[in-house]
């Protein structure tokens, strides 16, 4: 039986986990979501796995009508949602059951954010993964975009009675903003710039293209100046690499990026902040500060570190006096064909 149905499908809502890996070597893309962040934070918070598939919404959300009692969740950016027009905030999980219709009013903050589904989304695995590449028409709904009609089923079925909603602790949450400070490790082709050209790279501020896409996020701002050609021979592309072809305008590579590239690569945004890039608009401000490998090393641990200590931490807060747990319970109520969300607190 599904569990919910794509009214509307919004400018851009695709499968995404975190990608496609093994598979580089034959020059398959490791596509999966823009903002990794975010939907591992998701999933969390509804008790899933940290790579199971989820909704990428992108800027414009669809219109979805649940078909069944569930615990679904939004994270990373925030798009106006509501459901049944009662407003949702990002980062919390909640109820739905049948006849609740999900929609967005328009970008509150960010770009993308992610609907994570108790009990998962049953998706085909294509290449150990559920990630829709576009441009190879690979994974997701037959490699393509969600579309009007669309029915999506539960991979698990959940007993209704151990959902509980919440919303994710405070330090988890981030709010995109217009201006970014990213953090990189120079290289590997630092040595094909100019000292004035690295200059540059650290010291102006980028402004983010309407060109840029979920392979790359390209930046418009002072030239980088090259010692002499902006071509390598090719070599392999993470998720992060700034290339700067012969114009000088840099370009993050980002999910759905080649698996090779022939530009030179001044230097790599650490994984602790791609989701800056994976939420910025066109028009956005983009810094880069640089850092060193050893250091780089450091916050990825912390990063790793704290999304470790997440499960418990959302334990925590369900069990609080205040939270929803076992002194809280929020029922479904029908009166007279209505449906009412009811909060009993033990005192």
């Amino acid at each position: 039986m599904p569990f919910m149905k794509i009214i509307k499908p919004g400018l851009l809502t695709t499968i995404q986990d975190r990608g496609r890996f093994s598979y580089q070597k034959w020059g398959v893309p490791v596509a999966g979501a823009m903002d990794e962040y975010a939907l591992r934070v998701g999933n969390m918070s509804v008790g899933n796995q940290e790579n199971e598939g989820c909704l990428e919404i992108t800027l414009l959300g669809p219109v979805i009508e649940f078909l069944q009692t569930g615990l679904v969740a939004l994270t990373g950016a925030d798009l106006g949602a509501k459901l049944n027009q009662r407003p949702i905030g990002a980062w919390e999980s909640f109820l739905v059951t049948k006849g609740d219709i999900l929609q967005f009013t328009g970008v509150q903050s960010g770009c993308r954010c992610y609907l994570a589904v108790a009990g998962g989304i049953k998706i085909p695995v294509v290449m150990g993964s559920t990630s829709t590449y576009l441009r190879g028409g690979i994974g997701g709904i037959s490699g393509r975009a969600l579309s009007e009609g669309d029915e999506l089923e539960l991979k698990s079925q959940v007993n209704a009675n151990v959902l509980t909603p919440g919303v994710i602790p405070a330090e988890y949450r981030y709010k995109p903003s217009t201006l970014h400070v990213v953090r990189v490790v120079l290289g590997p082709q630092d040595d094909a710039f100019t000292k004035e050209g690295i200059n540059t790279f650290l010291q102006s501020e980028y402004r983010v293209t309407h060109e840029s896409d979920r392979m790359g996020c390209r930046l418009q701002g002072p030239r980088i100046e090259h010692k002499s050609k902006p071509d390598i021979i090719s070599d392999g592309i993470p998720m992060g690499s700034i290339q700067v072809p012969g114009n000088g305008s840099p370009i993050v590579m980002m999910a759905d990026r080649q698996t090779i590239g022939g530009y030179t690569k001044i230097a790599t945004v650490i994984t602790p902040d791609l989701w800056k890039l994976a939420q910025a608009n066109a028009g956005d401000g983009i810094k880069f500060t640089k850092i060193t490998l050893a250091q780089a090393h450091r916050i990825y641990k912390e990063y790793e570190n704290m999304l470790d200590k997440l499960p418990h931490k959302l334990k925590n807060i369900q069990e609080k006096p205040g939270g929803f747990g076992e002194h809280k319970k929020l029922l479904l109520v029908k009166v007279a064909g209505r449906k009412y969300r009811v909060e009993i607190e033990e005192i």
